[in-house]
């Protein structure tokens, strides 16, 4: 386990500058127990929210061993009960103020998060639905889901149950509908993100081959950080293609 000393009670990111150390430092301190962690990873965590190092004139990252010791509460979170970033970085914040931890009640009593229970979700999306809970969920008849399944857009579970993201997926395609986009104008989409899941496994299946069940638990975090990253890498190309600015 990672071991830093206390730096008398200064804030994150505020210690001394005799106590900094640069990112590839960093990444040598959590590597002995976080062998897959890497630059860039600490540089997404950064950007998601979870750290905040101290920069120098150069623009340089400076951790502190508040810093280093928050990230590895971050990959141990991941790593050992699959919490999404939001989650984690709340439960933190929460604990450096003294406060419960956030979303205590997404948790089992073993503290892991259930897959699924995204705490921002309401209503039948938050766990897996019947046909005609979907139906109601997403307000469309039977023969446009029938319609959107032939096209592959929705596909339920062996046992004709539907899940959060199929929800979502209805929701959206049946929104696209109103703009005259029909399921026939979708099938790219669904076609370019079969190709992204599968970048994405090829990168996740050696974590789920490695001997280290550690390693191994760590590969759905990584799939979701992935996942992640593919849809807001989406997002920003049809920006770009569009010349869309967002405020």
């Amino acid at each position: 386990m990672l071991r830093t000393k206390p730096a008398g009670g200064a804030a994150r990111g505020t210690a001394g500058g005799d106590r900094l150390v640069s990112i590839g430092s960093v990444l040598n301190q959590l590597r002995d127990e976080f062998p897959e962690v890497t630059i860039s990873k600490i540089r997404f965590l950064e950007s998601e929210g979870l750290v905040e190092p101290r920069r120098t004139a150069s623009g340089y990252r400076k951790f502190s061993p508040e810093d280093v010791e928050r990230l590895a509460q971050v990959l141990r979170m991941q790593r050992d009960h699959y919490l999404p970033l939001k989650v984690i970085r709340e439960q933190l914040d929460a604990l450096e103020r003294g406060d419960p931890p956030a979303h205590r009640s997404q948790s089992t009593p073993d503290g892991i998060y259930q897959p699924g229970e995204d705490p921002e979700r309401e209503g039948p999306t938050a766990a897996r639905v019947g046909r005609s809970e979907l139906l109601a969920a997403a307000e469309i008849t039977e023969d446009e889901l029938a319609t959107w399944e032939s096209y592959g857009l929705i596909t339920s579970a062996a046992d004709g149950a539907y899940d959060a993201q199929s929800v979502t997926v209805a929701k959206l395609v049946a929104h696209l509908g109103r703009f005259g986009l029909e399921p026939r104008h979708l099938r790219a989409m669904k076609a370019a993100a079969d190709r992204e899941a599968g970048l994405v496994e090829q990168v996740v299946a050696p974590l789920r081959r490695h001997r280290n069940p550690q390693t191994r638990a760590h590969a759905e975090a990584t799939t979701k950080e992935l996942a992640d990253l593919s849809v807001r890498l989406h997002a920003a190309l049809v920006q770009t293609a569009l010349g869309v600015r967002l405020r």
